[in-house]
């Protein structure tokens, strides 16, 4: 990717975005829990570098470090949230929270959270329904979902009024619930074709891919049709780092030995649905099943990364 194709329209929608989107689910209270003028000086800084694109969702609890952010900024900036809202009062809360909490006239991006299929779609018809009169009313600039299955990002390219999807893909596989990359890349170029503008999560596995962040992420940024990729980030330094890939740059020996060596651990979501899988593959013992949920002793775990492959609700990241 050249530096002039940094900024890249959002499929057919108004809004051109930067191809590092921040993923801000990292610094808040479900993993880092930064307080709040660490996390808000993190966005700044990528505000400050040219990233003008942040992903949130009603869930993660991050509105606020949103809202401080972007006060006294001038520049466009597209905020992307998500809910998981199913009837059209629950959105409307969820829309009047998100303009609320993050002092937002207008949420640029405004998202069903984890669509699995076409069925999903239907009972999820009345929030749908909300969002498109919110958009009348400009509460809401552009309409879509966020997806973990191939079958949803399939659904909304099918779906005239579905504007974004937002994808889990990255060149493993990890994470993709019902097939391979090869299919999700086949579904991603569909929605390309239907003129969807298509921004992707889970580029680094949930940073199980840290070991090789630049093959990662070039292989999905290059994906065609895709304006942006968000991703978690906890430094300035990650995100320096992950701003020269995006550019095409070759980030400094210092820049990628920082990167690399950061400290990481095992963090396991609230969502784990304690399966089991990952305290089978695990080979060195760190992680077992307590009230049916996983758990990790960190003096046993090495960060390698296998959990991730088995674990279909991606779960386990390495922060």
């Amino acid at each position: 990717m050249t530096a002039m194709g940094f900024y890249r329209r959002l499929g057919k929608t108004k809004y051109t975005v930067s191809a590092l989107c921040y993923g801000v689910l990292t610094i808040g209270p479900t993993q880092r829990d930064l307080p709040l003028a660490e996390g808000v000086s993190l966005l700044r800084y990528g505000l400050e570098l040219g990233v003008n694109f942040f992903d949130t969702a009603e869930i993660y609890g991050t509105y606020p470090y949103i809202r401080q952010a972007l006060k006294g900024v001038t520049q466009e900036v597209v905020v992307s949230t998500k809910s998981y809202a199913t009837t059209a009062e629950e959105m409307k809360r969820s829309v009047e929270k998100a303009r609320k909490e993050m002092d937002l006239p207008t949420i640029p991006l405004f998202l069903l959270h984890e669509q699995e299929s076409e069925a999903t779609l239907r009972g999820h018809r009345g929030a749908l329904d909300y969002l498109l009169e919110a958009k009348e009313k400009g509460l809401v600039g552009a309409v879509g979902l966020s997806t973990h299955h191939i079958a949803g990002v399939r659904a909304g390219a099918a779906h005239p009024e579905i504007e974004v999807i937002h994808p889990l893909y990255n060149y493993k596989g990890w994470g993709i619930r019902d097939g391979t990359a090869a299919e999700m890349r086949e579904a991603i170029d569909l929605a390309r074709q239907m003129g969807k503008g298509i921004y992707l999560m889970k580029t680094l596995a949930g940073g199980h891919l840290s070991t090789e962040p630049a093959t990662a992420l070039s292989k999905a940024a290059g994906l065609p049709g895709v304006s942006s990729v968000a991703i978690g980030m906890q430094s300035e330094a990650e995100i320096c780092y992950n701003l020269a890939v995006l550019k095409g740059e070759t980030p400094s020996p210092d820049l990628e030995k920082s990167v690399r060596t950061r400290s990481r651990c095992l963090h396991i979501e609230f969502w784990c649905e304690g399966c089991g899988r990952c305290v089978e593959r695990c080979p060195f013992g760190a992680l077992s099943l307590s009230n049916g949920k996983a758990v990790v002793r960190h003096d046993l775990c090495l960060t390698c990364g296998y959990c991730s492959g088995v674990c279909e609700v991606m779960a386990l990241k390495i922060i």
